[in-house]
């Protein structure tokens, strides 16, 4: 049993649970009780009342209401198209929107089912014989629904219409971005639209603003890699790096670093492309290709703009990166992120820039790298012995204990087996010796011999994962190069404990 969403938000009351004898009740904390007397009599018995804090009552508010919608989307066929509402409905909120327009109908319901998820990416992709809603969550692209393929254009011009495209143009490609609001929690979905044989296929990136918050000590980087990090942010000039693929997390942690450094005694200033997060105290400049505004323009902008610290979303070329040695050479701290597959190799990709060695010595302080990895459900795991394949992906004794993912899972983790995502990371901090080998114009490996000689490589801390029981060998692995498994580990396998958990 459900109460109407625009009433349980307007007086903070939820129907949490129902039993014979008395319906569970979480009202908000400040909110006036009379609201319970209409709660009762929907209910039609007793109520058992919980007070919980408006954060909580928030998250309660959209987990109970997020679902709605998505069975009658999934349901849909072309005798509920006959109406297609063209405007943006005028619900402040998107769970409160009353309009019943099928598509509004759909694709609330599908952004409503993608947030309460966790999920970061909605595929839309037209086929002839269907339209294909595939989502990806922790990393793993899943389908999801199956639709009518008559239904794609109007889902793609819906989707137009949220994000202010041009709905008249099918033969480009065209981006743009929707704000959202989720039973009070902000969301910032970015809108990707590419033409294809059967029709435009659309990507939306679910952004949830909360995560601009995050902080160096949630990102889950060992001790000595956030040591490493939080010295080379305390620095009053240079440059610090974060490399790994797209989808690894750089941005987060780039994010985490700003918001150390915004205590509000720095004038910092960022060049994005786009801006993912918005972030009080910090100006924020985003590329514009089609007037010319690109990395390198923005950052010889913002530096006129008397600024401590700068943020580039990305080295891509040649001459934003000689701005942004220049600018940590006058006196700025600059943080960005580079493609590249190590910490090391950002070092050598600079030089491939066209960067001199002796600059590259004399600006960076750090070079993080980083990975993300999908973590096994803490609740189902279970504990086997490897054996010899699956031991020699990681470097591991065969026999060596470790944790598979449960195949039939629990409530937790949705029946998957697995439960969110966890960082692998590398450091460098540039010290004497590697300014040294640096300006001697040492490869990769020279450099990465000197600066791992103590410190943990990705493929290192990879395995150090999976022996601590939070993913799989073959998860480890994944972020790994070829032919990259560290050093085999010879010492005799402990025996795996018999408990799960």
């Amino acid at each position: 049993m459900k109460l109407p969403y625009s009433f349980a938000r307007r007086h903070g009351v939820v129907i949490t649970g129902l039993a014979d004898e008395a319906a569970s009740v979480a009202l908000r904390e400040g909110d006036d009780p009379s609201a319970l007397i209409e709660v009762r009599r929907v209910a039609g018995r007793k109520l058992s009342i919980e007070h919980v804090t408006p954060a909580r009552f928030d998250r309660m508010l959209a987990d109970h209401y997020a679902g709605d919608g998505i069975s009658a989307a999934a349901a849909m066929n072309d005798d509920g198209l006959g109406s297609l509402v063209e405007s943006i409905p005028s619900a402040e909120d998107l769970l409160d929107s009353a309009d019943e327009a099928p598509i509004i109908r759909l694709i609330n319901g599908l952004i409503a089912e993608a947030a309460r998820e966790g999920v970061s990416d909605i595929h839309i992709e037209p086929y002839e014989s269907a339209l294909v809603v595939r989502m990806r969550v922790d990393g793993q692209l899943t389908e999801r629904h199956r639709l009518p393929a008559s239904v794609a254009p109007m889902v793609t011009s819906r989707v137009k219409v949220m994000a202010r495209l041009d709905i008249a143009e099918r033969r480009l490609p065209q981006d743009g971005r929707i704000g959202l609001a989720l039973g009070g929690k902000s969301l910032d979905v970015r809108v990707s639209t590419l033409p294809s044989r059967a029709g435009e296929r659309v990507v939306l990136r679910l952004l949830d603003k909360e995560n601009a918050g995050i902080g160096l000590e949630a990102l889950g980087m060992p001790g000595a890699i956030e040591s490493v990090f939080r010295a080379a942010l305390s620095e009053p000039n240079g440059m610090v790096l974060v490399t790994g693929p797209t989808g690894s997390g750089k941005t987060t942690s780039l994010y985490a670093g700003l918001k150390l450094l915004n205590d509000g005694s720095r004038n910092i200033l960022t060049v994005e492309d786009p801006v993912e997060y918005a972030m009080d105290g910090v100006g924020q400049t985003q590329v514009n290709a089609r007037v010319g505004l690109s990395f390198a323009a923005g950052l010889r902008a913002i530096l006129r703009q008397d600024p401590d610290c700068v943020m580039v979303g990305e080295i891509r070329d040649s001459e934003t990166a000689d701005i942004a040695v220049q600018a940590a050479l006058t006196g700025h701290l600059v943080l960005s992120s580079v493609h590249t597959n190590d910490a090391a190799g950002a070092i050598t990709r600079l030089r491939d820039f066209g960067v001199e060695p002796f600059l590259i010595a004399s600006t960076l302080r750090a070079v993080i790298a980083q990975r993300l990895v999908r973590r096994l459900c803490p609740a189902c795991a279970q504990w086997a012995p490897l054996d010899a394949a699956r031991a020699a992906l990681v470097g591991l004794a065969t026999g060596t204990p470790a944790r598979h993912p449960n195949p039939q899972g629990c409530e937790a983790c949705g029946h998957s087996g697995w439960q969110g995502r966890t960082g692998v990371f590398e450091a460098i901090r540039i010290t004497e010796p590697i300014r040294q080998r640096i300006m001697a114009g040492g490869d990769e490996a020279a450099i990465g011999d000197v600066a791992f000689a103590n410190a943990a490589t990705l493929a290192v801390a990879a395995r150090s994962l999976v022996e601590d029981g939070l993913t799989t060998p073959e998860e480890a692995a994944r972020v790994m190069r070829a032919g990259d498994a560290p050093p085999p580990v010879t010492t005799p396998p402990v025996l795996a404990p018999v408990q799960n958990g």
